[in-house]
């Protein structure tokens, strides 16, 4: 299928994105500074999102993000893509995405109908950071 295909090149691509303007340390806790902002401060989302965590973005880089994932003790654990489908559909590359952090141990690709932020379906692609990640997310 050629969206699974275009999903899994998308994450493919982050391993060789560009370094985030802001320093690795910075980011590996909570909260990451400017020009991030807190995803549940701008829009009506919990503040933690069970396999997710606590998210934050720089609203540049949206719709694709990365979306900084912080577990409950304010520790990077997921850099997270939100990629609309009908942009992969029609030929949209999402070229030299970011990390949060150097180090990935696993990667989830699953489809969402759309929530507030990203309204449109899309994939989620969430790059897991250590091996406890998910499961801390998880929670």
């Amino acid at each position: 299928m050629k969206l699974s295909t275009a999903v899994l090149a998308i994450a493919a691509m982050t391993f060789t994105g560009p370094a985030l303007a802001q320093t690795k340390d910075a980011m590996m806790t909570s909260p990451p500074g400017d020009p991030y902002v807190q995803v549940s401060d701008v829009l009506p989302l919990p503040e933690f999102l069970p396999g997710l965590g606590t998210l934050f973005v720089d609203p540049g880089t949206l719709p694709a993000g990365p979306f900084l994932s912080y577990d409950h003790d304010g520790k990077l654990s997921a850099t997270v893509y939100m990629t609309p489908l009908e942009e992969l559909q029609n030929g949209t590359a999402y070229d030299g995405l970011s990390l949060g952090a150097d180090t990935v141990t696993g990667v989830d690709i699953y489809y969402n109908a759309g929530h507030p932020g990203v309204e449109a379906p899309h994939a989620h692609v969430v790059l897991f950071h250590d091996d406890g990640a998910k499961g801390r997310l998880a929670e």
